[in-house]
């Protein structure tokens, strides 16, 4: 590990108006991705997983804020800068790559024209050398035919091609960190392997960092160095990704690891965490979890446990487990 993360989140606080008020969607979310590292948030749908990458860039909807907190970005506290300073680093030197490519593409514009313009925007290049990058950078991320495919409209790409022509757009001003939000989602499990197989090699080959913000621990098994597991808006447990399964610390990651389908597990042995997450408008009392853990006892109905660190390097959120009672 470096001494010094490419990137640090501090007690970050998020909140949402809404029509019955202000909640809050991250709660004090803390977390270092380190240079060439890629590191996975996980947690069920409503965690707050999403809205910690869109905090980074600062592209929140409009009812959303950043109520309290630190993003630095190597010397720079993100959360300080002009709109102008946010905008030379979005899209530049970090880079996202959403859950929907189809709504992130422009339909009316081809796909050169959309991964020119987030050059352009950065820095002054030929006509030439742009139409060259943009057959290179669709190279790299394996779309065949290049210099045809550029010319063509998103509607006529697959939905594994427009992720690919998405990563392409992203790397073409060759960012330090990529942050990927559920980029696997309605894939199919073909085109999901080979699109984390192009994360691998970019990590590999270019030492790009990525954030990968996803639901899925078999994918985060398969690829991530450290994970955070995030739910309610609070992260309960971080580790290195070995440590993390094979021995979860918090209640709520044994759940999600063991609800992971594999060929040697009966269907009807498939273990389920009971209940869902809840709204940040509903949030229980005590630990955000308690409702739904089978080892909540009369101390977590009295608050939320604080990150505490334990002997290899995780750190977990549970009073029972830093008393050692699980």
């Amino acid at each position: 590990m470096s001494s010094t993360p490419l990137l640090s989140v501090r007690d970050l606080q998020v909140q949402f108006k809404t029509l019955h008020g202000t909640v809050a969607a991250v709660n004090g979310v803390n977390f270092d991705i380190e240079k060439g590292e890629l590191y996975g948030i996980v947690g069920e749908s409503g965690s707050g997983k999403s809205v910690t990458a869109l905090s980074i860039l600062n592209i929140l909807p409009p009812n959303g804020r950043i109520d309290s907190g630190q993003i630095r970005y190597m010397d720079s506290d993100l959360l300080t800068l002009e709109d102008h300073q946010m905008r030379a680093i979005r899209g530049n030197e970090i880079a996202m790559v959403f859950q929907d490519a189809l709504a992130s593409f422009d339909p009316v514009f081809t796909i050169a024209n959309q991964i020119g313009e987030a050059v352009r925007i950065h820095r002054k290049i030929s006509t030439s050398q742009l139409n060259d990058l943009i057959i290179q950078q669709l190279t790299s991320v394996g779309i065949p035919e290049p210099q045809v495919r550029k010319d063509q409209y998103p509607h006529q790409f697959s939905g594994g091609m427009k992720q690919r022509a998405m990563s392409a757009m992203a790397l073409s001003n060759k960012p330090s960190l990529i942050i990927a939000d559920e980029p696997t989602t309605s894939l199919d499990v073909t085109i999901q392997a080979q699109l984390m197989d192009l994360f691998m090699h970019l990590k590999e080959s270019l030492g790009v960092s990525i954030l990968l913000i996803t639901h899925d621990m078999g994918l985060i098994a398969e690829v991530c160095d450290r994970v955070s597991v995030m739910y309610a808006g609070f992260i309960l447990e971080t580790a290195d990704v070995f440590s993390l399964f094979k021995e979860p610390k918090h209640p709520y990651t044994r759940g999600l690891i063991d609800s992971i389908p594999s060929l040697d597990k009966d269907i009807d042995t498939l273990v389920s965490i009971p209940g869902r997450v809840p709204s940040p408008m509903e949030l229980p009392t005590g630990c955000v979890f308690q409702p739904r853990c089978s080892y909540a006892e009369e101390a977590c109905l009295l608050g939320m446990p604080k990150l505490q660190s334990l002997e290899n390097g995780t750190t977990v959120a549970c009073f029972r487990v830093q008393k050692g009672e699980i």
